[in-house]
């Protein structure tokens, strides 16, 4: 029977392989880019870093963790925590170039690239999170029942609001935030973004 929990620090090496084997709008993108660990070192580990009070994995029956959701409660202050004190740390190991012009330098890039201010969405809606579940999750409603357990946990603490931001060519991710009652949000070209607020009640 599968479970959701709060997050571990044990936890940090499944929050590495889920996030790789779901980046790929969703399927795996192992070997994509020349240090797989990319992926987790921008979208998931940062979150458990410095939110560990908003992190919860899925566990199998088998004890596997084989989903999470992690988030932020201000994006503001995230992004400036990750442009000054988390991204450094990796510069050596992940050089920015002048010219990007491979999707992997240009992940890169966007990494050096982010701070406070920067997400047209940040300000009504401060809040935002990164979900990825594993094929193997599907049909179960665990994705819905880690989005509510954010939403609560965050209007708990009074957030008004939160967005996400997701790759288009993920139709099953657009459908389920769809569902869910999320609303489209403006976005850069190329992107997709959603975004609820929260009332007296969390959404679903």
């Amino acid at each position: 029977m599968t479970s959701i929990r709060p997050y571990r620090e044990d936890d940090r090496p499944a929050m590495f392989e889920i996030c790789v084997k779901t980046a790929d709008s969703g399927g795996d993108a192992t070997g994509i880019f020349s240090d797989d660990e990319l992926w987790g070192l921008l979208f998931a580990v940062p979150y458990v870093e410095r939110h560990p009070d908003l992190a919860w994995v899925v566990e199998s029956d088998d004890d596997r963790v084989i989903g999470y959701i992690v988030a932020t409660d201000d994006t503001d202050a995230f992004e400036q925590w990750f442009r000054d004190e988390w991204w450094p740390q990796f510069a050596e190991r992940f050089p920015r170039l002048e010219k990007p012009q491979t999707r992997e330098a240009e992940m890169i890039d966007g990494a050096y690239t982010r701070g406070p201010g920067r997400n047209q969405n940040g300000g009504e809606y401060p809040a935002h999170l990164h979900i990825d579940l594993l094929p193997e999750t599907q049909g179960q409603g665990l994705g819905r029942q880690l989005i509510q357990t954010l939403f609560a946990e965050l209007q708990g603490r009074g957030v008004t609001g939160l967005h996400l931001g997701m790759d288009p060519a993920n139709l099953g991710a657009a459908a389920f935030y769809e569902r869910l009652g999320m609303q489209h949000l403006p976005t850069d070209p190329g992107g997709q973004s959603f975004g609820v607020r929260f009332g007296a009640h969390p959404a679903g």
